[in-house]
């Protein structure tokens, strides 16, 4: 301290106002930094946050999901599953196998849990598609068979091929469609190259989309149990277990519920909605009987250019559906004269119009 009061003693007025002008300029230079951290740790404080918000959110999924396969099995392995008749048992049977595999695709896209020590899973190992049905060859090869490695340009050479099998369905007619992605290499570079997988609606799954398409418009347009549909298929030279077609609409109605959404946002978006209801029986767990729910469309008017209907499946014809279906939507809805439709707009539009069923 001596020292440094000796050498600022040796110092002018000018030196000394220099020397303040450095302390005062490295001083707000700390500041910044001390703000720059100070900003970037509220950042990932709020990040970590949001990060806890969502795993919290995840594992409330998960157990509501594990929750409610538990829930499936119990009635499709216990004891009072068997009060049911043959055809009762058939169809729950059928709507628990879609249920369970839809929970089990929506519980692998919430827990991806790879292994620690670097080895997949392993999988159970699926049987070869029939060898008496037609084979329908489909060659997927990379677009130019020169390297694509910059500064290479060497012309490939086919080491190989990948093949994988996938049943497709024309009406009364199954074939195999041999999807071939041949491997190419450069002998320059010692790089290997394919033609990409194509997308398809069940990863590593056996069903093309045709077939895929066919299993849910005979159930849900032609109203076929998918019990009736396995008898179809073994007719036509292969039997499909209903479990398998089950587990099939059940991921089938994970994967098209974006399209659903994105739909059902469209025609939000019109002034005009026609809405209806219309009951239909289904077998409710624990009654031993036929419950009546209801399906509610939803559809733009009769002159929109889009052509297109909603359905929202509910178990009762309370107006609350028709109201958590529309949200905030305001326009004209043609409806009957149905008191739940009367209901669901009192909540939205405070004014009444009378003899008008619609919203407002």
């Amino acid at each position: 301290m001596p020292a440094t009061l000796e050498l600022l003693s040796s110092l002018n007025a000018a030196q000394l106002r220099a020397l303040a002008g450095e302390l005062l300029a490295q001083a707000a230079q700390r500041e910044q930094t001390i703000s720059r951290q100070e900003q970037a740790i509220a950042i990932k404080d709020q990040a970590i946050a949001s990060k806890d918000s969502e795993l919290k959110y995840r594992q409330a999924k998960i157990d509501q999901l594990t929750h409610e396969m538990a829930v499936l099995k119990r009635w499709k392995f216990s004891h009072s599953s068997e009060q049911l008749n043959a055809a009762q048992l058939s169809l729950l049977d059928e709507t628990i196998d879609a249920d369970i595999a839809a929970i089990e695709l929506e519980l692998q896209a919430l827990t991806p849990e790879p292994r620690a020590d670097g080895q997949s899973r392993q999988q159970p190992k699926r049987a070869a598609l029939a060898p008496h049905l037609a084979r329908v060859e489909i060659r997927h090869e990379p677009d130019s068979t020169l390297c694509t490695t910059p500064g290479c340009g060497c012309t490939l050479r086919r080491i190989g091929e990948d093949v994988s099998e996938k049943l497709d369905y024309k009406p009364g007619v199954f074939t195999v469609e041999r999807h071939i992605r041949g491997k190419w290499a450069c002998a320059s570079c010692e790089t290997i190259s394919q033609a990409p997988v194509p997308a398809q609606v069940i990863d590593k799954g056996i069903a093309t989309a045709s077939l895929l398409a066919q299993v849910l418009v005979a159930k849900y347009s032609d109203h076929l149990p998918l019990h009736r549909q396995e008898h179809i298929f073994a007719r036509a030279g292969l039997r499909l277990p209903s479990s398998t077609l089950g587990a099939w609409v059940g991921i089938c109605g994970v994967r098209l519920q974006p399209l659903v959404d994105a739909l059902k946002d469209e025609i939000l978006s019109h002034a005009v909605l026609h809405a209806d209801e219309t009951p239909l029986p289904m077998l409710k767990p624990g009654n031993q009987k036929t419950h009546r729910a209801y399906l509610w469309s939803y559809a733009p008017g009769a002159f929109e250019d889009l052509k297109a209907v909603v359905y929202d499946f509910c178990e009762s014809r309370a107006g609350e559906h028709a109201r958590a279906f529309l949200g905030d939507w305001k326009g004209a809805l043609v409806c009957d004269d149905f008191a739940g439709y009367v209901a669901a707009k009192d909540m939205l539009c405070p004014s009444r119009i009378p003899r008008c069923p619609g919203y407002c």
